[in-house]
Protein backbone atom coordinates (compact mmCIF):
# COMPACT_ATOMS: atom_id res chain seq x y z
CA UNK A 1 0.00 0.00 0.00
CA UNK A 2 1.68 3.53 -1.11
CA UNK A 3 0.61 6.80 0.51
CA UNK A 4 0.87 10.16 -1.00
CA UNK A 5 0.43 13.83 0.65
CA UNK A 6 0.40 17.26 -0.16
CA UNK A 7 2.15 20.19 1.83
CA UNK A 8 2.84 23.07 -0.37
CA UNK A 9 2.74 27.04 0.59
CA UNK A 10 0.09 28.82 -1.03
CA UNK A 11 0.96 30.71 -4.32
CA UNK A 12 -0.04 34.24 -5.38
CA UNK A 13 -2.57 32.49 -7.66
CA UNK A 14 -4.16 30.30 -4.90
CA UNK A 15 -4.41 33.43 -2.69
CA UNK A 16 -5.91 35.77 -5.67
CA UNK A 17 -8.42 32.86 -5.07
CA UNK A 18 -9.47 33.96 -1.52
CA UNK A 19 -13.09 33.94 -1.20
CA UNK A 20 -12.95 35.74 1.90
CA UNK A 21 -11.01 38.68 -0.03
CA UNK A 22 -12.80 42.30 0.06
CA UNK A 23 -15.41 42.12 -3.00
CA UNK A 24 -15.20 45.00 -5.43
CA UNK A 25 -18.47 47.84 -5.24
CA UNK A 26 -21.48 46.53 -7.15
CA UNK A 27 -21.04 49.85 -9.66
CA UNK A 28 -17.21 48.58 -10.28
CA UNK A 29 -18.73 44.62 -10.80
CA UNK A 30 -20.73 46.75 -13.33
CA UNK A 31 -18.18 48.42 -15.05
CA UNK A 32 -16.06 45.04 -15.31
CA UNK A 33 -18.78 43.00 -16.93
CA UNK A 34 -19.37 45.52 -19.68
CA UNK A 35 -15.89 44.90 -20.11
CA UNK A 36 -16.13 41.50 -20.80
CA UNK A 37 -18.88 41.60 -22.88
CA UNK A 38 -17.23 44.55 -24.95
CA UNK A 39 -13.80 42.64 -25.00
CA UNK A 40 -15.47 39.37 -26.01
CA UNK A 41 -17.93 40.66 -28.72
CA UNK A 42 -15.39 42.67 -29.94
CA UNK A 43 -12.79 39.29 -30.60
CA UNK A 44 -15.50 36.95 -31.86
CA UNK A 45 -15.67 39.21 -34.64
CA UNK A 46 -12.01 39.04 -35.24
CA UNK A 47 -11.69 43.03 -34.88
CA UNK A 48 -8.70 44.78 -33.37
CA UNK A 49 -9.00 47.70 -30.76
CA UNK A 50 -8.45 49.69 -33.60
CA UNK A 51 -10.81 48.52 -35.64
CA UNK A 52 -13.44 49.12 -33.18
CA UNK A 53 -11.60 52.41 -32.61
CA UNK A 54 -12.29 53.42 -35.84
CA UNK A 55 -16.02 51.93 -36.13
CA UNK A 56 -17.32 54.06 -32.96
CA UNK A 57 -14.60 57.11 -33.26
CA UNK A 58 -13.63 56.22 -29.26
CA UNK A 59 -10.05 56.39 -28.73
CA UNK A 60 -7.89 53.15 -27.90
CA UNK A 61 -7.02 54.39 -24.65
CA UNK A 62 -10.98 54.66 -23.78
CA UNK A 63 -11.80 51.05 -25.30
CA UNK A 64 -8.94 49.91 -23.25
CA UNK A 65 -10.68 51.27 -20.05
CA UNK A 66 -13.74 50.01 -21.03
CA UNK A 67 -12.69 46.44 -21.66
CA UNK A 68 -10.36 46.32 -18.55
CA UNK A 69 -13.51 47.70 -16.44
CA UNK A 70 -11.69 51.00 -15.36
CA UNK A 71 -14.63 53.31 -16.37
CA UNK A 72 -17.92 53.26 -16.87
CA UNK A 73 -19.10 54.02 -20.24
CA UNK A 74 -22.04 56.15 -20.85
CA UNK A 75 -25.47 55.56 -22.70
CA UNK A 76 -23.90 57.18 -25.98
CA UNK A 77 -20.81 54.93 -25.76
CA UNK A 78 -22.85 52.21 -25.04
CA UNK A 79 -25.17 52.51 -28.19
CA UNK A 80 -21.91 53.43 -30.92
CA UNK A 81 -20.54 50.27 -29.26
CA UNK A 82 -23.33 48.18 -29.75
CA UNK A 83 -23.98 49.34 -33.51
CA UNK A 84 -20.02 48.68 -34.28
CA UNK A 85 -20.91 45.15 -32.90
CA UNK A 86 -23.84 44.91 -34.40
CA UNK A 87 -25.36 42.95 -31.00
CA UNK A 88 -28.23 44.54 -28.97
CA UNK A 89 -27.19 47.25 -26.11
CA UNK A 90 -28.55 45.22 -23.76
CA UNK A 91 -26.32 42.30 -24.69
CA UNK A 92 -23.42 44.11 -22.68
CA UNK A 93 -25.56 43.42 -19.43
CA UNK A 94 -26.10 40.06 -19.98
CA UNK A 95 -23.07 38.68 -17.40
CA UNK A 96 -23.99 41.32 -14.66
CA UNK A 97 -28.03 40.05 -14.75
CA UNK A 98 -27.30 36.42 -15.00
CA UNK A 99 -28.99 34.81 -12.19
CA UNK A 100 -26.64 33.21 -9.42
CA UNK A 101 -27.85 29.91 -8.27
CA UNK A 102 -27.87 28.62 -4.26
CA UNK A 103 -29.21 25.21 -2.49
CA UNK A 104 -29.62 24.52 1.13
CA UNK A 105 -30.14 21.54 2.43
CA UNK A 106 -30.93 21.22 5.94
CA UNK A 107 -29.10 18.44 8.28
CA UNK A 108 -30.61 14.84 7.50
CA UNK A 109 -32.29 16.24 4.56
CA UNK A 110 -30.44 15.16 1.74
CA UNK A 111 -31.83 13.01 -1.21
CA UNK A 112 -30.91 9.56 -0.83
CA UNK A 113 -29.72 7.98 -4.00
CA UNK A 114 -27.84 5.39 -5.83
CA UNK A 115 -24.47 5.60 -7.31
CA UNK A 116 -23.22 2.57 -9.60
CA UNK A 117 -21.97 0.03 -7.25
CA UNK A 118 -24.06 0.95 -4.37
CA UNK A 119 -24.65 -1.99 -1.83
CA UNK A 120 -26.46 -2.31 1.54
CA UNK A 121 -24.81 -0.29 4.15
CA UNK A 122 -23.30 2.18 1.86
CA UNK A 123 -25.60 5.26 1.76
CA UNK A 124 -25.26 8.41 -0.73
CA UNK A 125 -27.03 11.47 -0.16
CA UNK A 126 -27.06 14.01 -2.17
CA UNK A 127 -26.58 17.69 -1.22
CA UNK A 128 -27.85 19.60 -3.53
CA UNK A 129 -26.88 20.21 -7.14
CA UNK A 130 -26.60 23.10 -9.54
CA UNK A 131 -27.06 22.38 -12.92
CA UNK A 132 -26.75 25.36 -15.84
CA UNK A 133 -25.20 28.21 -14.59
CA UNK A 134 -22.44 31.09 -15.95
CA UNK A 135 -19.31 28.89 -14.75
CA UNK A 136 -20.08 26.53 -16.91
CA UNK A 137 -19.55 24.05 -14.41
CA UNK A 138 -22.14 20.92 -12.88
CA UNK A 139 -21.00 20.19 -9.18
CA UNK A 140 -22.73 17.65 -6.98
CA UNK A 141 -21.86 17.39 -3.47
CA UNK A 142 -22.89 14.21 -1.18
CA UNK A 143 -22.93 12.98 2.04
CA UNK A 144 -21.58 9.42 1.83
CA UNK A 145 -22.18 6.96 4.88
CA UNK A 146 -20.07 3.47 5.41
CA UNK A 147 -21.63 1.24 8.07
CA UNK A 148 -21.26 -2.06 7.16
CA UNK A 149 -18.14 -4.15 5.68
CA UNK A 150 -17.73 -5.84 2.91
CA UNK A 151 -14.79 -8.13 1.08
CA UNK A 152 -15.69 -6.13 -2.37
CA UNK A 153 -15.72 -2.19 -2.89
CA UNK A 154 -17.10 -0.70 -5.78
CA UNK A 155 -14.22 1.26 -8.35
CA UNK A 156 -15.67 4.57 -9.48
CA UNK A 157 -14.63 6.16 -12.75
CA UNK A 158 -16.27 9.15 -14.62
CA UNK A 159 -15.38 12.84 -15.65
CA UNK A 160 -14.50 15.59 -13.71
CA UNK A 161 -12.73 16.55 -10.40
CA UNK A 162 -13.92 14.88 -6.88
CA UNK A 163 -13.03 16.09 -3.48
CA UNK A 164 -13.16 14.00 -0.53
CA UNK A 165 -12.90 15.63 2.88
CA UNK A 166 -13.04 12.90 6.30
CA UNK A 167 -15.90 13.58 8.90
CA UNK A 168 -15.42 9.85 10.64
CA UNK A 169 -13.83 6.47 10.89
CA UNK A 170 -11.06 5.77 8.98
CA UNK A 171 -10.87 4.31 5.13
CA UNK A 172 -8.17 3.36 2.88
CA UNK A 173 -9.28 4.96 -0.43
CA UNK A 174 -7.66 3.86 -3.78
CA UNK A 175 -7.40 6.15 -6.69
CA UNK A 176 -5.26 4.33 -9.61
CA UNK A 177 -2.18 2.32 -8.09
CA UNK A 178 -2.01 4.17 -5.15
CA UNK A 179 -3.90 4.21 -1.71
CA UNK A 180 -4.45 6.74 0.89
CA UNK A 181 -5.24 6.15 4.11
CA UNK A 182 -7.89 8.83 5.40
CA UNK A 183 -8.79 9.86 9.09
CA UNK A 184 -11.00 12.46 10.18
CA UNK A 185 -10.18 16.11 8.89
CA UNK A 186 -8.09 14.31 5.64
CA UNK A 187 -9.17 15.92 2.45
CA UNK A 188 -8.17 14.31 -0.84
CA UNK A 189 -8.72 15.96 -4.29
CA UNK A 190 -8.05 13.99 -7.61
CA UNK A 191 -9.13 13.39 -10.90
CA UNK A 192 -12.19 11.57 -11.18
CA UNK A 193 -11.31 9.93 -14.31
CA UNK A 194 -8.98 7.22 -12.91
CA UNK A 195 -10.65 4.26 -11.04
CA UNK A 196 -11.17 4.97 -7.37
CA UNK A 197 -13.26 4.43 -4.25
CA UNK A 198 -12.94 3.13 -0.81
CA UNK A 199 -10.45 -0.51 -0.62
CA UNK A 200 -10.57 -1.57 3.52
CA UNK A 201 -12.93 -0.07 5.88
CA UNK A 202 -10.50 0.91 8.63
CA UNK A 203 -13.00 2.08 11.31
CA UNK A 204 -16.97 2.22 11.14
CA UNK A 205 -18.91 3.95 10.64
CA UNK A 206 -16.78 6.37 8.28
CA UNK A 207 -18.56 8.98 6.74
CA UNK A 208 -17.18 11.63 4.18
CA UNK A 209 -17.93 14.55 2.10
CA UNK A 210 -17.49 13.81 -1.38
CA UNK A 211 -18.02 16.90 -4.11
CA UNK A 212 -17.51 16.14 -7.68
CA UNK A 213 -17.23 18.95 -10.42
CA UNK A 214 -17.29 18.32 -14.09
CA UNK A 215 -18.29 20.29 -17.50
CA UNK A 216 -21.46 21.32 -18.27
CA UNK A 217 -22.46 18.82 -21.28
CA UNK A 218 -24.77 21.30 -23.07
Amino acid sequence: MTSKSVDQKATPEMLDQDPHRTKEPREKILEVAIGKEVNAFRKQQNMTVFDLSEATGLSIGMLSKIENGMTSPSLKTLQALSHALSVPLTAFLRRFEETRSAVLTKAGAGVATERAGTRAGHQYNLLGHIGSNASGVVVEPYLITLTETSDVFPTFQHDGIETIYMLEGKVDYRHGNDVYHLEPGDTLFFDADAPHGPETLVKLPARYLSIISYPQTS
